[in-house]
């Protein structure tokens, strides 16, 4: 009888300690299942609203960081990553006039371009707004599956023919403000009297207007960057959940 009852016992342990592994195999293999599904589809929770919503404010929020921080005193001429810089293709002017003592002249001259860029940014604004609300659900999503900088593709794609058009006259009104003609006639009639050079007159509008979008749109995807992959940067409930899995 006692052998009996050992031997039933022994039984039921080895029955309760084969339940007790089998429920860890199944839970582990259900936490397995839950994390493979959520890296497939991690935004599964998402719905078409706050995946638009939540793209719209992280534009919104870049754009407008972006453009306050140029558009202010010395948010082109003292940012290294903006700057605008002595036209290349003048590059030859610049050094044989800081050959002939005229270095300041032309640090000046590189000042107000970066004071035209400064001035013009301010216009930027309501285009970005534009481009950022007629944003459709298909963008949407294509944006948020794609790369780092796939919000500031999308605006340079959707903004840079109005962009251009708004801020050129705004860069010639700009340049006419903080009398470029002033610092660049002087130069350009200096290096032109200069025996055998090759003359020069880059159009400064066109110039401006290209590099002062170049610096906006580079800002611009430093903000996206930043927002997909810090989150402290997710300043709004629905930047944190939109982008929770970035």
């Amino acid at each position: 009888m006692k052998k009996l009852i050992v031997s039933v016992l022994v039984i039921s342990s080895g029955a309760l300690s084969a339940q007790f592994n089998l429920d860890k195999i199944i839970k582990d293999v259900k936490e397995d299942v839950k994390k493979e599904t959520e890296k497939v589809a991690p935004k599964a929770s998402l719905s078409n609203d706050e995946v638009i919503k939540g793209l719209k404010e992280a534009l919104s929020v870049g754009t407008n960081n972006s453009s306050s921080s140029v558009s202010k005193v010395d948010g082109f001429y003292k940012n290294p990553k903006v700057k605008i810089p002595f036209p290349k293709e003048a590059i030859d002017v610049k050094n044989t006039l800081d050959n002939l003592g005229m270095t300041k002249q032309t640090t000046k001259f590189v000042e107000t371009l970066n004071r035209g860029a400064e001035e013009a940014a301010k216009s930027a604004a309501p285009i970005f707004l534009k481009a950022i609300t007629n944003m459709s659900i298909g963008d949407g999503f294509s944006i948020l599956n794609g790369k780092d900088t796939a919000a500031t593709s999308y605006l340079k794609g959707k903004t840079s023919a109005e962009l251009d058009a708004a801020f050129r006259p705004k860069v010639k009104e700009a340049l006419q403000k903080v009398n470029i003609t002033k610092y660049w006639n002087p130069l350009m009639t200096k290096y032109n009297k200069i025996p055998g050079v090759k003359k020069q007159n880059p159009d400064l509008d066109s110039y401006v207007t290209a590099k002062a979008m170049e610096g906006l749109f580079t800002l611009i995807a430093e903000e996206e960057m930043k927002i997909r992959k810090d989150p402290a940067a997710r300043v709004s409930d629905i930047l944190k959940k939109v982008f929770a899995g970035k």
